[in-house]
């Protein structure tokens, strides 16, 4: 049945045409087009948007978007290696059970006495973390692992009073394209120079000779992960941190929390600052938002004056016994000082940051561990099942979760391969013919617990048709 008198609802203030000329008539101006005199001609349509008539019903609407929700198939109903960010891990039931609690759900903000709680259970979050990176200063998570990246180096540009920060030729390049705009532009007086430090091509690894010829007294910091983008584990961390010192550049170091259990933690490093992704903490895969990212430092004034993030604490309270948990340095951030903080943060991920203290408690440090070493083997059996096939290789071997498949010999493009993948029902490795095309037909595979030796066989199967 078509509606037949007008269907915009007066709570859409844009569409009804009352409220529409309310606004107008308080704005003084006489016609909605007024406003965008100021934007160039070439910068506008010219013709009207084609888009479907107007659903007249909620009815309509909920069917409507079913059938188009019902036209995608997830990570569930298909077998994936997908990762390069965001990845496929088991999150326990009580993540979810926690994450749902009103108590969490609706405290934003609140009064001293209703976020007691809240601000405990971020400091829990802050301590374990802590913990897992053996650095004691860590702030409530940002929007993103490039988020966390791009405030990192700003934090590092205050501290040294410099403007460039040197990255892996190889680093993710939505990350990059986040840290780009917290560099800003080169018209912009606080512009950071972006230099790519070249990549050793048989090992994946930063080439430490390269680094060592572009660090100088203008380098803010040295920008690396273990491991990286593309899997790989870096060795030399270490020396890499010392040769920054050694020019008063910063060392920041992107990490996978899940890699702890088996791998080194920053603190051990050298490092100054940590940063890294913590979707992995107990957050589901998601592209609607925000899955976390990141800060920690030494417990240092130095660092700390620069941090852009809330920062929970803890104090004893007049009750012997008692112990209380509150916001401290407010005022250097964005919430505290509006523009004139330390970087803006809102929209930040506060809930997860609940979500990744209750992953982490449940895990302890021996469940980091079989967890590391359960990824280690099972990416590693990956790999050596998928060598076997002829005209596919695996580029690197020193890497954790991700590795990198090389399909140049095999005559098929990635995307010839993941077609094929997915109409046996798995989805293939991100292509990095576009990103990377040094690496010519390449794909990212992501391996993690979720995959038994059933799912990896099943992969290799289906490779071996994909590229016969």
């Amino acid at each position: 049945m078509t509606p037949t008198g007008p269907t915009a609802h007066p709570y859409m203030a844009n569409s009804a045409p009352q409220l529409r000329q309310e606004l107008l008539d308080a704005v003084g101006v006489a016609d909605a087009e007024e406003l965008f005199v100021q934007i160039p001609d070439d910068h506008r349509l010219s013709r009207p948007l084609q888009l479907p008539p107007a659903l007249g019903s909620e009815v309509d609407l909920s069917r409507h978007l079913r059938r188009t929700l019902a036209r995608n198939t997830d990570c569930e109903q298909a077998l994936s290696f997908l990762g390069g960010g965001v990845w496929q891990h088991h999150v326990p039931a009580i993540c979810d059970e926690i994450a749902q609690r009103t108590e969490f759900v609706t405290s934003e903000w609140g009064t001293p006495a209703s976020d007691h709680g809240r601000n405990q259970a971020w400091f829990e979050f802050a301590s374990q973390l802590g913990e897992l990176l053996e650095l004691d200063f860590v702030g409530l998570p940002v929007y993103s692992w490039g988020c966390a990246a791009g405030h990192a180096i700003r934090m590092a540009q205050r501290i040294t009073g410099r403007a460039e920060v040197l990255v892996p030729a190889t680093l993710d390049r939505e990350r990059l394209a986040v840290v780009r705009t917290y560099c800003e532009p080169i018209e912009m007086a606080s512009h950071i120079a972006i230099v790519a430090v070249a990549v050793d091509p048989a090992s994946g690894r930063l080439d430490v000779a390269d680094l060592e010829a572009k660090l100088s007294e203008r380098t803010a910091a040295v920008y690396l992960e273990t491991p990286g983008s593309l899997g790989v584990i870096e060795t030399e961390v270490e020396r890499i941190a010392a040769l920054a010192r050694g020019v008063g550049a910063q060392t920041i170091l992107g990490v996978d929390p899940l890699s702890l259990g088996v791998l080194a933690p920053p603190g051990q490093l050298g490092v100054d600052i940590a940063v890294g992704s913590t979707q992995p903490l107990g957050v589901h895969m998601n592209c609607g938002g925000g899955v976390g990212g990141f800060i920690a430092s030494r417990d240092e004034e130095r660092y700390a004056r620069e941090y852009p993030t809330l920062q929970v604490s803890i104090a004893p309270t007049r009750a012997a016994g008692e112990r209380g948990f509150a916001m401290t340095l407010f005022e250097q951030s964005s919430y505290g000082s509006r523009e004139n903080g330390k970087d803006w943060t809102g929209n930040s991920v506060y809930l997860w940051a609940v979500v990744n203290a209750v992953y982490m408690s449940l895990m302890g440090p021996q469940g980091f561990a079989e967890l590391g070493e359960l990824i280690l083997q099972r990416s590693h059996y990956a790999a050596a099942r998928i060598a076997e096939l002829p005209g596919v290789s695996v580029r690197w071997g020193g890497f954790f979760k991700e590795l990198v498949v090389d399909f140049n010999a095999s005559g098929r493009t990635v995307s010839e391969v993941n077609a094929a993948l997915r109409a046996r029902g798995v989805f293939g490795g991100g292509d990095l013919s576009a990103s990377h095309p040094e690496l010519g037909q390449s794909a990212l595979y992501a391996v993690t617990e979720v995959h038994a030796q059933d799912d990896l066989d099943r992969l290799v199967a289906a490779l071996a048709e994909a590229t016969r």
